[in-house]
């Protein structure tokens, strides 16, 4: 383990009952828990360790961050929650639960993870993020990040003029060959068993889009590791060098399901999130969420924006309750006796 990494698990698990636990240390989390931290509120980040964007060079889209790698974002951020007194720590949550509220009614959790530590606080943010799953070819995983891109504005730049293949897995990958078209003139739609109508062809042909209605057998890859084309079943290999497929997109919500956060299935399969209101307001009173748990969509800066937000809506609802609660022992303590 290098310096950077020990850094990261270093932080102890604070005693007592803590203003709030960041539950992701992504950009959503990350933020959020800036805001709370900066608001003079102690708050705990438990890390997973597995950003979706692992796998990438560089955060791109993000004004005056554009192509910093992921990993080094990251540890910027956490940085600076620890500069405000937060801590941030690497582990899997198995169980976030409600408990008894207290007296005077401010919700309480139990948050455990999986080394057997456990935290009490009195609100929740949720920033898990998603897991993106990709369609079942062969060959194709391997190069996840690399050759195999989702995103038009996240990787686009990097692979344009490039002859890109877009994997079609349903209606969504119309509109996805569509923005790639943008980014290069050589583009072949594997159209995989779904429909395309005569208008949807005649569009693809007036912007020389290349479509191959025959089955995918596999994805190949070239003596480098990088792709050399995708395998028909007629045996036939159409050269490419990157392929753009549309991702089902799934919340992460492992340990959560107690909580009983309500969720949204996306249409045609792409995937499910959990649902929420202004400001990743939920059904459960002290819980948010922010990021791409509940905004599939959201690039970095987009998460990074809801997890400010979330956390100074949660700061807020704090304020509310320390007020109410210094009002009633005030009550309480002018009442003869």
């Amino acid at each position: 383990m290098n310096v950077t990494e020990a850094a990261r698990t270093a932080d102890d698990l604070p005693a007592g009952t803590v203003d709030a636990v960041v539950i992701g240390g992504g950009a959503a989390g990350l933020n959020g828990a800036l805001m709370l931290a900066r608001s003079r509120r102690s708050v705990v980040v438990i890390d997973s360790g597995s950003p979706r964007n692992a796998p990438a060079a560089g955060v791109h889209g993000l004004l005056g961050l554009d192509g910093t790698p992921p990993a080094e974002l990251l540890a910027r951020g956490r940085a600076e929650v620890r500069r405000y007194g937060g801590t941030v720590r690497t582990g899997e949550v198995v169980r976030a639960v409600a408990s008894e509220p207290s007296a005077g009614g401010d919700p309480r959790f139990t948050v455990t993870l999986a080394d057997g530590g456990a935290l009490h606080a009195r609100r929740l943010l949720v920033a898990t993020g998603l897991r993106d799953v990709l369609p079942d070819v062969p060959g194709l995983a391997g190069h996840w990040g690399h050759g195999v891109v989702h995103c038009p504005y996240c990787h686009g730049w990097e692979v344009r003029d490039e002859p890109v293949g877009v994997l079609a897995v349903g209606p969504a990958s119309v509109h996805h060959a569509l923005l790639f078209r943008q980014l290069t003139e050589d583009l072949v739609y594997f159209t995989r068993g779904t429909g395309l109508d005569p208008d949807t062809r005649a569009r693809f042909t007036a912007r020389g889009i290349r479509i191959v209605d025959t089955p995918v057998d596999r994805v190949v890859s070239d003596d480098d590791g990088g792709i050399a084309g995708v395998r028909l079943t007629d045996g036939r290999l159409v050269p490419r060098r990157v392929l753009a497929v549309a991702t089902s997109m799934q919340a992460r919500d492992e340990g959560l399901e107690a909580l009983g956060l309500p969720m949204r299935e996306l249409p045609d399969g792409m995937g499910r999130h959990f649902v929420t209101g202004s400001a990743g307001a939920t059904e459960v009173a002290g819980v948010r969420v922010a990021g791409n748990a509940t905004d599939p969509a959201a690039q970095v800066g987009a998460s990074a924006a809801a997890g400010a937000l979330a956390g100074a809506h949660l700061n807020a609802d704090l304020v509310t309750a320390d007020t109410d609660a210094a009002l009633a022992d005030a009550r309480r303590d002018t009442v003869p006796g």
